[in-house]
């Protein structure tokens, strides 16, 4: 099983690297069952995050003819709506510290992802995951129309009004869409995916490793709704 998590420009570091290096030492406790890489759209390069302009490389091209699993983080940085922003902070030119995360979420939208993302929700052999605002990144390229995912407590919102189904949960299972709230949900996300992909054996040895006990039920679109108390 091959992962690829997909770096841009404004990403936050976090939900990048603790899925990263969850499901690298899945890898390791299955002999190699799982590979691990850090990629972007356009291939491999220095990619500036939205904390204090922290770099991370890609060192590979997002490539869905070698990926069975998508990883996008969201963005870090302000929060805010994107009309709050002054218009020559939206338009082009010398990108500024400390963004508005819609902005960084939007600005994807002009480069090369969405299409790529596109083509891997089409995909019938591989699953899309999300980390907090990897979700909007999704949801603003309409790819989560009718699809039940979440994202960081402060977007869902704008979540929902994409026409998805925002579901207040750390992690929601949508088949091929896997999808985790705030930032720390990486390593549940992480851990989740070596558990439903790999086994629970791996996932609980991972666990103990980190020190990081997965929270919550993982929701899903299954079973008998609840009785409103």
């Amino acid at each position: 099983m091959h992962i690829q998590v997909v770096l841009f420009d404004g990403f936050d570091p976090l939900d990048a690297i603790a899925p990263y290096e969850v499901l690298h030492a899945g890898g390791s406790a299955s002999d190699g069952a799982v590979t691990v890489e850090l990629v972007c759209a356009e291939g491999p390069r220095e990619v500036i995050s939205g904390t204090g302009g922290l770099p991370l490389r890609a060192t590979g091209a997002l490539d869905l003819e070698r990926a069975d699993i998508l990883v996008v983080p969201g963005a870090s940085g302000r929060v805010g709506e994107p009309g709050e922003v002054p218009e020559e902070e939206v338009g082009a030119g010398e990108r500024e510290q400390d963004e508005f995360i819609p902005v960084l979420l939007g600005r994807t939208l002009t480069t090369e992802l969405p299409a790529l993302l596109k083509q891997a929700m089409d995909a019938p052999d591989i699953t899309v995951a999300t980390v907090c605002g990897g979700s909007l990144v999704l949801a603003m390229a309409g790819l989560l129309e009718g699809r039940h995912a979440t994202t960081h407590h402060l977007g869902l919102d704008m979540l929902d009004a994409t026409g998805a189904h925002a579901v207040h949960a750390r992690i929601v299972d949508d088949g091929d869409l896997i999808t985790g709230a705030g930032v720390t949900s990486g390593l549940d996300l992480g851990l989740y995916l070596l558990e439903r992909e790999v086994g629970p054996r791996v996932a609980h040895a991972v666990e103990e490793l980190f020190c990081h006990e997965r929270r919550g039920t993982v929701w899903r679109a299954q079973g008998p709704m609840p009785t409103p108390h």
